[in-house]
């Protein structure tokens, strides 16, 4: 018989968020794959457990590696267990590619559910949370960066994101720049931990507390577009729109029929507002 792969949630820092299965299943696998052995070592130590299978790492830089093992071991029948440094894995988090290959090879997968950073800061908040979409981390580049943005920046469902505190203020200044300075969003920050913070407010002030410096884990939550008619849009916030896809690298006439899609409007009426502009900056 096969084995089983079981994805355990871990906590996102207070340790008594532990789910109570978490315990019983470090104790007993055969084997636990783990993003970090250093700060597993330190949670099975502060929950009073004694891993009872072979402990080996489990990161982005060996998982295409390591996977086929994993693989061999749970085709033999054993009990895997994956955990990584926070939250559920496969979220952000290695765990996809070894999830993948054990469902091709028909090996049941289970799951101890745990804390998650999207979740908690979605419900913290004070955003709607009927509706949502998990955008992960976001480029390091700016162009990139950018890009990504303003593919959601019609998205009407609350947006969450992951982002390092180091690059938080550049990421807050280009949603500011994409969305608006106005959209309302929160910055998560250190939840469950000591210093836990959510601070709230409009994109540009967020962006401008963010360049003082931010450290800890960071959640972004940002609010979602707002229903907009063609009448909403001005012929500056038309040109605005058109300047940010070709600052991104789009073809102006690519831009102008995007920008005209997404307001509801004639491609003629985005090119008349873009060539008025150029006249008017002449």
């Amino acid at each position: 018989m096969t084995g089983t792969l079981v994805l355990a949630g871990t906590p996102i820092g207070d340790v008594a968020d532990a789910p109570p299965r978490l315990s019983k299943e470090l104790a007993e696998a055969d084997v636990i794959a783990a993003e970090d052995t250093r700060r597993l070592r330190r949670l099975t130590q502060a929950l009073g457990v004694t891993p009872g299978g072979r402990v080996v790492s489990y990161f982005e830089g060996n998982e295409s590696a390591r996977t086929p093992e994993l693989v061999e071991e749970l085709r033999g029948g054993a009990r895997v267990l994956l955990v990584t440094d926070a939250g559920m894995p496969s979220v952000s988090d290695p765990g996809y590619r070894l999830v993948a290959a054990a469902v091709e090879h028909d090996i049941k997968v289970t799951a101890v559910p745990g804390p998650s950073a999207v979740l908690t800061a979605l419900a913290l908040s004070g955003l709607p949370v009927d509706r949502f979409c998990f955008e992960g981390f976001l480029p390091r580049k700016g162009g990139e960066r950018l890009s990504r943005l303003r593919e959601v920046a019609g998205e009407r469902r609350t947006l969450v994101y992951f982002e390092a505190p180091h690059r938080l203020d550049d990421t807050l200044a280009a949603m500011a720049e994409v969305f608006g300075a106005d959209r309302r969003a929160a910055v998560c920050r250190e939840l469950t931990k000591t210093y836990e913070e959510v601070r709230r407010g409009p994109l540009g002030d967020l962006a401008a507390w963010a360049a003082e410096g931010v450290r800890g884990e960071i959640t972004v939550v940002v609010e979602g577009a707002p229903e907009s008619g063609p009448e909403e849009l001005d012929a500056g916030e038309l040109v605005r729109r058109v300047r940010i896809r070709e600052d991104a690298g789009e073809r102006r006439k690519e831009a102008i029929a995007a920008v005209a899609a997404e307001a509801g409007l004639p491609k003629r009426v985005v090119f008349d507002a873009v060539v008025a502009s150029k006249r008017s900056a002449g």
